[in-house]
């Protein structure tokens, strides 16, 4: 591992104070957001409770029923709640960034699918002992309803969904194919809401029960349409985003020069990234997540890319001219979030590019940075000499380990460096002081949070952008 000198940090106790006062703001929306999310799934029983939900019980048939669409009602909240989540809201990527936000989202994933289905199940057996008929026939009975028949089609659409998100699955699929998959679940809520508004009178008209559930939906697919949609189209025209020129850095690695207008007005922060699409033939019907390598400047940007299949791939035959579209910017893996004095960056492989921009973008004193960069070989320091570069100009420390990591052994560290003792410690002698960005694979991202955890450092002082889907 080698290393540059280092100085003295300044301390500044005004800008130490007003970051302290940034997350306390920050860890206050995320604590307001899981409040909403708690109230709104509260609600979805409660409404239903008063409305006569228990007053309704008075056989097993009608008890089964009660429970089957309790579960109904959570189970599409859940629903509910993961498409505003997935819409890109801006107050939710500054609370939490887009990482946190889709983990949860996908947490929420299963436990709505195993509510619908319980769902489907207790009122198909309710139905069938109310009725005095097999399950099957009573199955048979649903499906010649048309609203029922359109609820079975968006069970069937949800299933796919989830089990295409499964780690296991959608590893066998190319992204472009996981990602169209994914858009049915648009079409899965859609399809099953003439059920819920017809069905057993249980969201009758007139009623506070109705009238919430309405404007879930309605917020939902709202916020899906305007800032999935409607905000990337008119940002997108007012810029004027176009390929300026490809640069080659490695193999397989390769630069994307923009230009634009008013670029500046995007109000990106270094170490974030955006959804980009490129209107050429053989690449407008793919969005691409990638970080800035470079804060922009008003007319110019850039962005670099790894080849990882061969959407990526394509790319890097963009011509210039090429128009651009721009979804974002998105993440909090930036110097807003920070809470210490100190600031320790760690990245491996192509996640040095959101590095480089935050290093760029933050304001440092001597000696405040620590920047330790890793990859496997040496056909892997992309960008390397520019962000070293970055991290001295403010007489920072600035290290590099290359090398495979040991066989068997659940390490970050190259297996020459594990051998030598060398630790999160010895590397960021500040570490307990400093706020830690790790950017790389995700099971090495996690090794290094797991060392960083058990060296002591709070979760508010690490800060993970994944390259992962």
């Amino acid at each position: 591992m080698t290393t540059t000198t280092r100085a003295t940090t300044r301390w500044n106790p005004t800008r130490d104070r007003d970051r302290r006062v940034r997350t306390r703001r920050r860890l206050r929306s995320g604590d307001l957001l899981l409040i909403a999310f708690w109230t709104s799934v509260a609600l979805a029983v409660g409404l239903y409770l008063a409305y006569g939900g228990l007053s309704s019980v008075a056989s097993p048939s009608s008890l089964i029923d009660a429970v089957g669409i309790t579960a109904g009602l959570i189970g599409t909240n859940l629903i509910l709640v993961m498409l505003l989540i997935a819409a890109r809201i801006p107050i939710i990527d500054r609370a939490v960034g887009q990482d946190v936000a889709m983990a949860f989202h996908r947490r929420l994933g299963k436990p709505a699918l195993y509510l619908l289905l319980a769902h489907f199940a207790l009122l198909t057996v309710g139905w069938a002992m109310a009725d005095g008929q097999s399950v099957v026939v009573e199955t048979v009975t649903m499906f010649t309803t048309p609203d029922m028949a359109f609820a079975y089609l968006g069970l069937g659409l949800l299933i796919v969904v989830v089990v295409s998100s499964l780690v296991a699955v959608r590893r066998r699929f190319p992204y472009e194919a996981w990602h169209a998959i994914h858009l049915l679940s648009y079409a899965a809520v859609l399809v099953a809401v003439p059920h819920q508004l017809s069905v057993g009178g249980v969201l009758a008209e007139g009623t506070w029960q109705r009238t919430y559930w309405i404007i879930l939906y309605v917020l939902a697919f709202a916020a899906v349409a305007c800032f999935r949609f409607a905000v990337p189209i008119v940002r997108s025209f007012r810029h004027g985003i176009r390929v300026a020129g490809i640069e080659n850095v490695a193999t397989g690695v390769y630069s994307i020069h923009l230009t634009g207008r008013d670029l500046d007005h995007l109000r990106i922060n270094g170490g974030q990234y955006a959804i980009w699409r490129f209107w050429s033939a053989g690449t407008w019907w793919h969005a691409h997540p990638i970080s800035f390598s470079a804060v922009p400047t008003d007319t110019s940007a850039r962005i670099t890319v790894r080849e990882l299949g061969a959407g990526t791939a394509r790319l890097s035959r963009l011509r210039p001219g090429t128009p651009v579209s721009i979804e974002g910017p998105y993440g909090v893996f930036t110097d807003v979030t920070r809470t210490s004095p100190h600031l320790a960056i760690i990245a491996a492989g192509i996640g040095v590019t959101p590095a480089r921009a935050l290093l760029e973008h933050s304001s440092l004193a001597p000696g405040e940075a620590t920047l330790l960069l890793r990859g496997t070989d040496e056909n892997q320091n992309y960008l390397w000499d520019e962000t070293i570069a970055l991290a001295t100009a403010s007489r920072g420390q600035a290290y590099t380990m290359t090398g495979r990591r040991p066989a068997n052994l659940d390490t970050w560290m190259s297996a020459d460096d594990y051998r030598r003792g060398v630790t999160l410690g010895s590397t960021f002698p500040d570490l307990a002081s400093s706020d830690l960005y790790i950017c790389g694979p995700q099971a090495w991202s996690d090794l290094v949070v797991a060392d960083a955890q058990a060296a002591g450092l709070r979760d508010e002082q690490i800060h993970v952008e994944r390259f992962d889907w």
